[in-house]
């Protein structure tokens, strides 16, 4: 496993814990504020974990470029889409 998946695995398991313990807030009927901040932190996780997966996927793709430079481009600009949409 390469460091960065472990970086992504543990974020994503750090957002886990998060939504769990939104749910218990829930639960407990916290004020709506408190959850509200909560599952803005989840979503700026989840926005960072895909930012991060993302720009792997980029620097994979002008580190080993593909071959094919049709392939290669269709891979730089499904990245930059999905940069974009984020």
């Amino acid at each position: 496993m390469t460091a960065c998946n472990k970086d992504i695995l543990n974020r994503l398991k750090r957002t886990e814990g998060q939504l769990r313990g939104i749910q218990k807030m829930i639960e407990d009927e916290k004020e709506c504020v408190d959850v509200i901040t909560q599952l803005s932190a989840v979503s700026s996780s989840v926005n960072r974990i895909m930012g991060i997966i993302v720009a792997e996927n980029l620097k994979n793709c002008l580190e080993n470029p593909d071959s094919d430079t049709e392939t290669q481009k269709q891979k730089i600009d499904q990245a930059v889409q999905l940069i974009v949409k984020k």
